[in-house]
């Protein structure tokens, strides 16, 4: 289960931008960091003057993560390997995990030199992606990561087949720990979607390339829901001789939209998983003349600085997350406000998140029930503002009826009290059959009540 992938190495290799990697750091700045052209598209330096996501738990599930390279020494913390080999802490000869930590949470080294990521406040939890006979051991490393705290998991992982039930349970559990799983949609330009891009409750991430636009062989489907840079991307990652890669694909727009859940969650611990990423898609923004939701962008490409400082409403726990009876039409942000539960914040110390009764109760109300709930209360009190109204009326028309009837006067000597004796009608009576003067209330068949929401409440 690995993503389509070109990585290779920045040893002499010419960068876009005219500068060449060599041993020695240029006299300015490192000509890795200045190979980062994400930096500036995504203004992380106004990201980070607002947080680094220190205090943040990502898991990155991959083939491994060179915990001793100069830029992620002491970025790292003991993860797993389902085969109990240890290679979640060394990495393959693709340096495919390495360069996806490296984009969360590098801190760099030296002076400006070296891979930065996108929260360097954040810490690493590798876990290898097999098991000791190399099948997939994804679903027990999900599991493993929200058992142990993890707040966002990264999964530059993919496949076209449909997801395996274990897979699906395996996220659901991370969901009902409030762990936010990432993953990206592919790299074949093909759709629809499979595999984890599928399954209920992760955030699907397309790639675009440096100009913003969607990168071609990125993958989408209506799943989508966010975009990142994934063309020309350098990271660490030990590739033939050099300590840094670059490389294409939705596995590391994949793993930028991890770094900026971090800084999110980070800012703030009090929000659920899904209104992370509610924040996340409401302050995305696509091209001009892309008309969101779109199956190539989703609501746009990322915007961490946005999704720290925008005023963006929490909305209910789920957010924009498919649920487990969703669909694509189900699959947008929310824009209703609600109390943000108190789960788990940004340390490393809460285990527990969210009850997984929690994200059920948020699943099965969808947001169509929501509407039709508001628009039938709105009804209702429609209905009895117009009682109120017609029970007034006929109040105030009894009181000038009678205001306007004759005085009976009893004869000398006749009691005062009861009924008079039945009177023949008065020859000039000006009611009876006759209509009532100009200005009295209408009575018997009046205009229909307009209700201002017409049928069905929904509008």
């Amino acid at each position: 289960m690995t993503l389509n992938r070109t990585w290779r190495a920045l040893g002499a290799t010419a960068l876009a931008s005219g500068l060449v990697l060599a041993g020695a750091p240029l006299a300015s700045a490192d000509a890795v960091r200045d190979g980062q052209w994400p930096i500036q598209q995504l203004d992380l330096q106004k990201a980070w003057s607002v947080t680094k996501g220190d205090g943040v738990v990502v898991a990155v599930i991959d083939d491994g993560v060179d915990v001793n390279h100069p830029d992620l020494v002491g970025q790292t913390l003991p993860g797993f390997d389902p085969g109990n080999l240890g290679r979640e802490k060394v990495q393959t000869a693709s340096g495919h995990g390495t360069s996806m930590a490296a984009i969360i949470a590098a801190k760099g080294h030296g002076s400006n030199e070296g891979v930065i990521g996108v929260a360097p406040g954040a810490k690493i939890v590798p876990i290898y992606k097999n098991t000791a006979d190399n099948l997939d051991g994804i679903p027990e490393g999900i599991r493993w990561a929200a058992d142990r705290g993890a707040k966002v998991i990264n999964l530059s992982q993919g496949s076209n087949l449909p997801a395996a039930e274990k897979l699906k349970d395996a996220v659901a559990y991370a969901v009902s720990k409030d762990a936010l799983v990432v993953v990206g949609s592919g790299n074949d330009g093909s759709t629809p979607l499979g595999g984890l891009a599928t399954t209920a409750g992760v955030l699907t991430v397309g790639a675009t390339g440096k100009d913003g636009k969607i990168w071609a062989k990125s993958n989408y489907g209506p799943e989508v829901l966010l975009a990142a840079p994934g063309e020309e991307i350098v990271s660490a990652g030990t590739c033939g001789s050099s300590k840094y890669c670059l490389g294409n694909g939705t596995s590391p727009a994949t793993a930028f939209v991890s770094g900026t859940a971090a800084l999110l969650r980070a800012k703030y611990p009090q929000l659920t998983a899904g209104q992370i990423a509610n924040r996340l898609v409401k302050s995305a923004k696509a091209p001009a003349g892309v008309t969101v939701p779109d199956q190539h962008y989703g609501y746009g490409v990322v915007r961490p600085y946005e999704a720290l400082t925008q005023d963006i409403p929490a909305g209910p726990a789920q957010g924009p997350l498919k649920g487990d009876t969703g669909s694509a039409a189900s699959n947008r942000p929310s824009g209703a406000a609600s109390p943000a539960p108190t789960l788990g914040g940004g340390g490393t110390s809460d285990t527990t998140g969210g009850s997984s009764a929690d994200v059920k109760g948020s699943e099965s109300f969808s947001f169509l029930g929501k509407g039709l709930a508001i628009g039938g209360a709105v009804l209702l009190g429609l209905l009895l503002v117009f009682i109120l109204i017609v029970v007034l009326i006929v109040r105030a028309s009894k009181r000038r009826r009678s205001a306007a009837a004759p005085q009976f006067t009893p004869p000398p000597g006749q009691a005062p009290y009861g009924y008079p004796p039945a009177q023949p009608p008065y020859p000039n009576q000006p009611y009876g059959q006759q209509p009532p003067p100009p200005g009295y209330p209408q009575q018997g068949n009046q205009p229909p009540y307009q209700n201002p929401y017409g049928s069905g409440g929904n509008q």
